[in-house]
């Protein structure tokens, strides 16, 4: 019986693996890191409140088997360029680090479709950046799955985001072949993606494009 960690457990993927990982019968411990108190309750659960900008403090609290990742905002959100690549990449660096130190042994982190360290897009050169750094520690599996536009129920009202999704799911048939890679993906969809990762043989640094997380 393995333990799995998520780190990001607020969002809209993180919640949706929490609840897949909670009725896994391979888990026999999820740990979820957040900055404020999960409303979820279960036995397997134990929710620590961090600071994702110093975990050091936390030795001997994140072992765990597995690690899932899900940290990112908007630089809306953040504010600001700077404060967004904290999140999007100091903090997942710092997550990967840590959890590495205690043991774990497959890491499995959500980015996005065109990250590219590289790109002269900033959202899109970060997360590649992470993925980079992310692969550098050297887990023994790496995963990264990099969804298109994300299918959740949100709190918070994001009107260009809300006018996407109906229109991805209007016309979801026509994204099919070599489209695939650009369909919406419910964000149940990607939990399940990465839990079917984690639980295969894979070995090294792996990236699952969109269309491949709806492979059943």
């Amino acid at each position: 019986m393995k333990t799995a960690l998520v780190a990001g457990a607020t969002g809209a993927i993180g919640k949706a693996l929490l609840f897949q990982l909670i009725e896994d019968k391979q888990y026999l411990k999820v740990i979820a890191l957040s900055r404020k108190p999960l409303t979820i309750k279960h036995h397997k659960l134990t929710n620590l409140i961090v600071d994702f900008s110093r975990l050091d403090n936390l030795v001997g609290q994140l072992a765990a088997d597995d690690v899932y990742c899900c940290l990112g905002t908007t630089i809306k959100q953040a504010g600001s360029e700077e404060a967004f690549r904290e999140v999007d990449h100091k903090y997942v660096v710092n997550v990967a680090n840590a959890c590495k130190q205690q043991g774990a042994a497959q890491f499995l982190l959500v980015t996005a479709m065109g990250a590219n360290a590289e790109s002269a897009i900033f959202y899109n050169r970060v997360k590649g950046e992470t993925e980079r750094d992310v692969f550098a520690i050297g887990y023994d599996t790496c995963v990264v799955v990099r969804p298109s536009l994300l299918i959740a129920s949100r709190l918070e009202f994001r009107l260009g985001e809300a006018i996407a999704q109906r229109i991805m799911k209007v016309t979801r048939l026509l994204f099919s072949g070599p489209l695939k890679k650009y369909r919406a993906i419910e964000v149940e969809r990607v939990a399940q993606a990465m839990i079917k990762a984690a639980h295969s043989s894979l070995k090294g640094n792996h990236i699952l494009l969109n269309d491949k997380l709806f492979d059943k």
